[in-house]
């Protein structure tokens, strides 16, 4: 059985039983955070086309990825930054030329659902 926490003790409740499940099911707050901001990340329409364009395709370059995107390199460049920093991708120098994979399999798992619109 589970009991409301005690800073929660005061709160009215009428079905106590499924709030103790409510709870349960919430579960460790600094893992909600963790979620909220992974689906931050997804919330951007830009952000989001990145990374559904690694996920689909594999390790691709800013420029490579500007052209697919239709966003300006210095954009892609700065929002790969803002992923790389949530652990979302991962750079791999090849010589001159970065080249960004997705590497967070949580991220890929949502991606998958993600269907592709048919041709058309």
């Amino acid at each position: 059985m589970h009991l409301v926490p005690a800073e929660r003790a005061g709160h009215r409740t009428i079905d106590g039983h499924r709030v103790c499940d409510a709870i349960a099911a919430i579960g460790d707050p600094a893992r909600v955070r963790a979620w909220a901001e992974r689906f931050s990340l997804l919330a951007d329409p830009n952000r989001l086309a990145l990374l559904l364009a690694l996920h689909r395709t594999g390790p691709l370059a800013v420029s490579d990825l500007a052209a697919a995107t239709g966003m300006r390199d210095p954009a892609v460049s700065q929002a790969l930054r803002l992923l790389r920093a949530a652990g979302a991708v991962a750079g791999e120098k090849e010589g001159r030329v970065v080249r960004y994979r997705l590497v967070d399999e949580a991220t890929a798992r949502l991606l998958d659902q993600y269907a592709v619109p048919a041709a058309g």
